[in-house]
């Protein structure tokens, strides 16, 4: 006779159950795409899946939050009546029952689904920013990019006998060794040289290249010794 105490707690446990089982596989999207993305273009590619994510949610969220808007307010107007080609409608009207059918999916944009834009922005954001360190050491590690950069530098002195023809003075060399890892396990090493004679400075530059970093390493290190 509906004077019976409703089931409150059942209502909202299937309700809530329901709610999480249709938000696992979104979520999984959200939470995977962008790792997919980062490990198999790289951090390029992540970068601008997150910009088009910021850009293109904040639109959309826009757009359905307004039009949410509009359709429920378009519904509440006929409470006090609405002009239609100079005749004023009511509710229980054509235009009414239209109206409401608006609403219907006006309510669920504006407070559900443009508001959830947010958390889609923010979660696909987050989880890019927390693979790019571990992108960051990939490509540190020789996969398409400059593995190492190695400074050496030595100073070297001139015969205290006279054998230099100029008295005592100092002669300083500097050696920067910078190198080079490629995808192909080739190396490649650019040892700029650095002489300083009582004040002028003279550069010289040596690219030296091998089919393994430790075969460049070993030419490196003789021409280095030849130095001294």
């Amino acid at each position: 006779e509906g004077t019976g105490t409703p089931e409150y707690a059942k209502c909202v446990d299937i309700s809530t159950k329901a709610a999480l089982k249709e938000m696992i596989l979104p979520g999984l999207i959200t939470i995977i795409t962008p790792i997919v993305v980062g490990l198999l273009f790289g951090a390029e590619p992540l970068g601008g899946y997150m910009a088009g994510v910021c850009v293109s949610g904040v639109m959309w969220a826009i757009f359905q939050n307004n039009a949410g808007g509009a359709w429920d307010n378009a519904k509440k107007s006929f409470e006090a009546g609405v002009e239609i080609e100079g005749e004023m409608t009511y509710k229980g009207s054509d235009a009414h029952k239209a109206a409401v059918t608006g609403d219907t999916v006006g309510d669920p944009f504006k407070d559900t689904s443009g508001p959830s834009m947010n958390i889609l922005i923010k979660l696909t954001c987050l989880v890019g920013l927390v693979i790019a360190p571990i992108l960051g050491e990939m490509a540190g590690n020789g996969h398409g990019h400059a593995d190492a950069t190695e400074e050496i530098e030595i100073t070297l002195y001139a015969d205290h006998q006279g054998a230099d023809h100029d008295g005592h003075k100092e002669v300083k060399k500097e050696v920067k060794v910078k190198m080079e890892a490629n995808e192909d396990g080739t190396a490649k090493a650019i040892m700029t040289i650095t002489t300083t004679d009582n004040g002028d400075k003279m550069i010289e530059e040596k690219i030296i290249e091998g089919a393994s970093v430790e075969e460049v390493k070993e030419k490196v290190e003789k021409i280095t010794k030849g130095l001294k």
